[in-house]
């Protein structure tokens, strides 16, 4: 491979828009998305690994990437893109989805009890 582009911190940052967009997966900078800008801008100038992998992304997704690729991110750069804005919202987003599962079991239970208890004291 001839000499392979080198993208900086702030070079990753800057483009972070629907007319320029890199992100960056696995140590490589990305850009375009064959499913849509949409998708990807949540994840637009920063480290998308996670959000990859946690989509689950095909074979065949996975053999595209080399042809996205901008370049490979500069070495030793402190990669903490994530803000303190949006670890809070993604902490407030896990606790919401907890709380959401726990709702999934204590209301029905909650109603089953009740219901039983209703027929107990009507004497059904």
């Amino acid at each position: 491979m001839a000499d392979t582009k080198v993208v900086t911190l702030d070079e990753l940052r800057a483009h972070k828009t629907k007319d320029s967009l890199f992100v960056l997966i696995h140590g490589k900078g990305k850009s375009a998305h064959p499913g849509g800008d949409e998708v990807i801008l949540a994840e637009a100038g920063q480290d998308a690994t996670e959000a990859f992998e946690d989509v689950g992304h095909s074979d065949e997704a996975r053999a595209l990437l080399p042809d996205m690729l901008i370049g490979e991110f500069e070495k030793g750069s402190e990669l903490k893109l994530k803000s303190g804005a949006a670890a809070a919202q993604a902490q407030r987003m896990s606790q919401a989805v907890e709380t959401g599962s726990n709702a999934m079991y204590f209301v029905p239970l909650g109603l089953l009890g009740a219901y039983f208890a209703w027929r107990y004291y009507s004497g059904a």
